[in-house]
């Protein structure tokens, strides 16, 4: 394994995520991956593993989530492959960005992990779940749906307007991503403001191929098939599914979904919150999924 050290010290607002240095492993593949590490050198634990959103790089993790979920574990995000900083070309389906991020991993020498799947991300973790179970210990699905559940098909066309365009504006992310109550939208402005908080040494702006790719691959994934729903029953792992009570992208009745399917699993849907709930809600998500990840396992 050979890791390279490719930024300066960023300038950022405290944050111990907005602080982490921009890392480039090598895969067998031949795929650089750009990733950052919360405790780079220190294997303590199982590491978790975040699996970002559609069009998601680096920077678009909240640092106030990312901290919080590192108070007690090893934390690693990355860009998959054609992703922002990352090596190769964006795949248009999710089996092969599945593959690509167990080449990541194996890349780090990691024999198991948890993993936190968001949106787009959390289709991944599924994939990787069914093809490498050994590899996962357990997951997290936020904003999640399963493989050809109806009406997965492509997104509403007010989220395509908002977030399906070359450039986002701020107004249109917190569209998709808050709820129009005043409280969420403060918590909107607050996550943006955490997001843009490091000035230097930020990761590479997602190209307009890659979201192009992700979008063939959402729609690709939302094929209704309702026999691939079942393929989740083979799941042996603990999961725990979240989402936001007013989700326009990923809608919440998809996460009672896969709960339903997924035999080890439980459920929260967070409230007055949409997509970007586990920004909104980021001290008692990071809790939960704490206490998810902590508690012994369950007796044979």
């Amino acid at each position: 394994m050979t890791v390279t050290d490719v930024t300066t010290s960023p300038a950022h607002d405290g944050s111990a995520y907005s602080g982490l240095p921009n890392l480039q492993v090598s895969a067998a593949s031949g795929i650089d991956y750009a990733y950052r590490d919360t405790s780079a050198g220190n294997a303590y634990g199982v590491p978790l593993v975040l699996l970002q959103r559609f069009r998601g790089n680096l920077d678009n993790w909240d640092p106030a989530l990312i901290d919080a979920l590192a108070s007690n574990r090893r934390v690693l995000t990355f860009d998959n492959a054609g992703v922002g900083g990352s090596t190769g070309s964006t795949p248009d389906t999710i089996e092969q960005m599945a593959r690509d991020a167990i080449a990541f991993i194996d890349a780090l020498d990691l024999n198991q992990v948890d993993l936190l799947g968001f949106s787009i991300g959390s289709f991944v973790a599924q994939q990787i779940a069914l093809m490498r179970p050994g590899v996962v210990r357990r997951l997290v699905l936020a904003s999640a749906a399963p493989q050809g559940a109806a009406g997965m098909h492509g997104w509403a066309p007010e989220v395509i307007g908002a977030v399906g365009n070359p450039q986002t504006k701020p107004e249109q992310y917190l569209e998709v991503f808050f709820t129009q109550s005043e409280t969420s939208m403060q918590a909107g402005w607050e996550n943006l403001k955490r997001m843009s908080a490091r000035t230097q040494d930020r990761d590479t702006v997602t190209s307009w191929a890659t979201q192009q790719a992700q979008y063939d691959a959402v729609c690709a994934w939302g094929i209704p098939d309702h026999g691939l729903l079942q393929r989740l029953s083979c799941l042996e792992m603990p999961v725990f599914v979240a989402n936001g009570d007013s989700d326009p992208m990923i809608l919440p009745h998809y996460s009672y979904l896969l709960a339903g399917l997924i035999p080890q699993s439980r459920i929260k849907i967070y409230p007055d919150s949409a997509h970007g709930f586990l920004f909104q809600h980021h001290a008692e998500f990071a809790a939960d999924v704490e206490a998810f990840l902590s508690e012994p396992p369950a007796a044979g």
